[in-house]
């Protein structure tokens, strides 16, 4: 199948830039519970993309339909060209492989120790000698600081620990995107900013796409190039981070400076 792999960005978002995760009036809803209400919304590629609002208002949800976990009622879901719900289930399979997900706990195996864990997607996907898979283990698990934890269980290790773990386990097939389920979730301010800084150190390093979610918003004043606010199944703004934490929207205004008031409630 001939796909384009690209869509090119021009409106204020970077103008000229490529994009390659692209939602176009993407809805979804739970036993009548509308969560998503028509989001349109274009990743920009190479870069960090936080995707803020409210606990309860959907990120987790637009995270599960970028990956193709879950697909819209209404919309389209387009990943590096292909809408991902009108390719065969072996085209979506292989479109996956090309994402790396850190999942809020880490989601690592408890019956593998941490080298193991971090070895899995190398030798379920590839073929490569143990030889190969210890190398590009080794250098990702010394990346994030736990070459010295190879043998330990994640029941033996702190919860940042675990996050470290899976972020190498995520980046160990070079996705070109990576995706981030809250990943500060659990953690105590001083970890959440190493995480953070951690996150940026290894962008820098290997680039690619990453698509973060969360509702801290510290942690997406340390990490963002852009910033998308979702609430009430909506994009309500979509910016370069340095606009949007000026936006004058009364919303974006009150959510990304923590104000008691404004139209965000306790509903």
């Amino acid at each position: 199948m001939s796909i384009e792999t690209t869509t090119r960005r021009t409106d204020a978002v970077g103008h000229g830039l490529e994009t390659t995760i692209n939602l176009r009036d993407v809805h979804k809803a739970f036993n009548g519970s509308v969560v998503l209400d028509g989001v349109t919304l274009d990743f920009i590629d190479d870069a960090i993309t936080t995707v803020l609002g409210p606990s309860g208002t959907g990120k987790s949800v637009l995270l599960k339909h970028i990956v193709g976990l879950l697909e819209p009622d209404h919309g389209e879901v387009k990943v590096f060209g292909s809408d991902i719900w009108r390719v065969s289930e072996d085209e979506r399979y292989d479109l996956r492989k090309r994402f790396g997900v850190l999942f809020q706990d880490g989601a690592l195996f408890g019956s593998m120790n941490l080298y193991d864990n971090v070895a899995f997607p190398l030798r379920k996907h590839t073929n490569k000698t143990e030889r190969e898979i210890r190398e590009i283990v080794m250098s990702h698990l010394s990346e994030v600081g736990l070459e010295t934890a190879v043998h330990k269980a994640p029941n033996e290790i702190s919860g940042g620990m675990r996050k470290r773990a899976g972020f190498a386990r995520a980046l160990v097939m070079r996705p070109d995107v990576v995706l981030f389920d809250e990943p500060d979730s659990g953690l105590d301010p001083v970890r959440t900013k190493l995480l953070c800084q951690l996150i940026s150190e290894m962008h820098r390093e290997h680039g690619g796409t990453y698509i973060v979610i969360t509702h801290d918003i510290a942690s997406a004043r340390t990490l963002s190039d852009y910033v998308a606010v979702l609430w009430k199944g909506k994009i309500q703004a979509y910016s370069a981070a340095d606009e949007a934490f000026h936006s004058t929207d009364p919303f974006v205004r009150q959510f990304l400076n923590g104000n008691a008031d404004g139209p965000l409630g306790m509903d």
